[in-house]
């Protein structure tokens, strides 16, 4: 019986993968990196081909003898058997046996471009030319000499034909994008927001709110036209209910590096983060003391409640009389 072998690294990684490998004598195979660490294989194909090349030859290979053996669906192993054919590690050819059966072939290979370049340089044997025969000189005519056997050209060798990949099935080509040309006239900027109600204090603290944000933001210094034609968006942010501190913040936060137009991107943002309008308060209807029964109710005016007027309805239409 051999004796086990265990190499060890001499140095350990301080990170990674450790092998502990044992010298193997009986029951591996031999398997190419090629396949066990294909970069375009999903991890189920790697493992499909890795045990298919460990297989005896003749042993069956098929969809349901696999998932017979392995916890995975059907689907999954045709997928992953696919994939193998699609990268050359498996090819499967469909040919006619004795009795008019169809059969399938089933080839692993383990070094696809490899197989390819031999089947693809295989010798072809020249053709062998048939050398003529040349008469003695002399004035009788000479017999015509034995040819002899017929020589013919020697056929070619067969060349294997290299396995074919499956095609690939690819999504269909994208819409065409419709870039415009650089001569295309380009559209109007959107114009900036403008109050619905303006007035000349909200304008007021619009241009101060302007004016100001140099103080708590250094790089935004704006010119006097800036501030003058910025004043009417930051009118509408008052007006829609935006504090003006929150609107400092969002106009100056996280600014570009370096800022080379604070003008622009103060317009940029208050067209682009422009809040919602407020919306209408719901009128509250008042309360009133009903003076009948002295409960609280609300209404507009005040009147005695609803039930206090229903009694007072059936008050005023005198006795109710009930006849047979």
């Amino acid at each position: 019986m051999d004796t086990q072998q265990v190499s060890a690294p001499s140095r350990v990684p301080s990170s990674g993968v450790v092998h502990i490998n044992i010298r193997l004598t009986d029951g591996y195979s031999i398997i190419s990196n090629r396949l066990s660490q294909h970069r375009d294989m999903s991890l189920l194909a790697i493992g499909l081909g890795t045990h298919i090349q460990s297989l005896p030859a003749g042993r069956r290979i098929g969809v349901k003898a696999l998932a017979a053996v392995f916890p995975e669906s059907e689907a999954r192993i045709a997928a992953a058997l696919r994939e193998l054919e699609h990268h050359g590690f498996l090819r499967r050819t469909r040919e006619r046996v004795q009795g008019g059966r169809v059969a399938t072939r089933t080839e692993s290979y383990n070094h696809p471009e490899a197989a390819t370049r031999r089947a693809g340089a295989a010798p072809v044997t020249p053709a062998i030319p048939v050398t003529p025969a040349i008469p003695a000189a002399t004035s009788a005519p000479a017999p015509a000499p034995d040819p002899g056997p017929p020589v013919r050209e020697a056929s070619p060798a067969p060349v294997p034909v290299p396995a074919s990949e499956p095609p690939v099935v690819r999504d269909p080509d994208p819409a065409p994008r419709l870039v415009p040309s650089p001569a295309a006239p380009k559209p109007p900027p959107p114009p900036l927001p403008f109050p619905r109600r303006p007035s000349a204090p909200l304008f007021d603290e619009a241009a101060r709110l302007l004016a100001g944000l140099q103080v708590s933001a250094p790089l935004f210094v704006l010119s006097e036209v800036d501030v003058e034609r910025l004043t009417p968006g930051v009118a509408a942010w008052l007006e829609r209910g935006v504090r003006p501190d929150a609107v400092r913040v969002a106009l100056t936060d996280d600014p570009p590096v370096p800022l080379r137009h604070p003008a622009k991107l103060v317009r940029h943002r208050l067209i682009a983060l422009l809040p919602p309008p407020v919306p209408a308060p719901v009128p509250v209807v008042p309360l009133q003391n009903c003076d009948d029964c002295d409960r609280a109710f609300r209404s507009p005016v005040p009147e005695p409640c609803g039930e206090c007027r229903d009694v007072r309805a059936y008050a005023d239409d005198g006795p109710c009389l009930l006849g047979a």
